[in-house]
């Protein structure tokens, strides 16, 4: 792909499918060009996956950039990196949305050692020095100037960041350490005029909520949110897309809940 600055790079890692999808496409929407990360890719399968979202971001007038790579190793961090600055001449917003639930939801009193591990690497470790890498990245940009947006990083975390949930507690151990990860990023990144942000989903129809979608539907038709819906990756990315445009830049390490009023108290 021939390198131009016609428009700002946005990484979005996970967007092959779900929330991450639904951020990529409303970038795409917003004016972004678009590095869309996952950890398969295959150029075969426009249905589903990096390819189908490839043809939905061109059908929006932008470009995109499949990248396959493991968002927990670091090898593929500097290799997707590398490419995107290559295609796209910088990356203006680092979106960190991959993740993984436990493969089987265990009572914390029965958690092992391969399952907690796997969920800190991916949810927390792979964002945190994908983020470093990427906002060095940007503070050198700064200094260059002539890059087409102003810089911003925005974290999917959840609402099991803060609310107990005993049968998958490496999840929310490791949403809760990628929180405070984009607290201590805003902190640091502030001087170089970097605003980051945390958006928490809520409940949001996904693959990988449909294996729980029974007892969430009758949550929420029990009152469990005041906007008595399931959320959409759609929702998620119409919030990113703001961030991302720049209207809250004196706003760095704001939380966004995106979850039908979840954290409003109530009697």
């Amino acid at each position: 792909m021939k390198r131009e600055m016609a428009a700002p790079c946005a990484l979005v890692t996970g967007a092959g499918q779900g929330i991450g999808r639904g951020i990529a496409l409303a970038l795409a929407g917003a004016g972004f060009d678009i590095a869309a990360n996952d950890i398969a890719a295959d150029p075969g399968n426009v249905e589903k996956g990096l390819y189908e979202v490839k043809t939905r971001v061109e059908g929006l007038g932008r470009r995109c950039l499949p990248l396959q790579g493991d968002i927990a190793e670091r090898d593929d961090h500097a290799r997707m990196i590398a490419a995107a600055v290559e295609t796209f001449g910088g990356i203006d917003c680092l979106v960190n949305n991959a993740g993984v639930a436990p493969r089987v939801r265990t009572d914390m009193l029965e958690v092992g050692e391969e399952s907690y591990d796997r969920l800190q690497r991916i949810n927390a470790r792979g964002p945190f020095f994908l983020t470093q890498a990427v906002a060095n990245r940007m503070i050198e940009q700064q200094r260059a100037g002539g890059r087409p947006a102003a810089p911003s990083i925005v974290f999917i975390t959840s609402i099991s960041a803060r609310v107990s949930s005993p049968a998958r507690a490496e999840y929310c151990i490791s949403k809760a350490s990628l929180s405070m990860a984009a607290r201590l990023f805003a902190h640091r990144l502030a001087e170089f005029d970097i605003p980051v942000f945390e958006v928490q989903p809520g409940i949001i129809a996904t693959d990988m909520t449909a294996a729980v979608k029974g007892k969430y539907d009758d949550l929420i038709a029990g009152g469990l949110l005041p906007q008595a819906r399931w959320g959409t990756p759609e929702d998620i990315g119409r919030a990113v897309a703001a961030l991302a445009g720049g209207a809250f830049g004196y706003s760095t390490g704001q939380v966004i809940e995106v979850g039908g009023g979840f954290g409003i108290p109530r009697l």
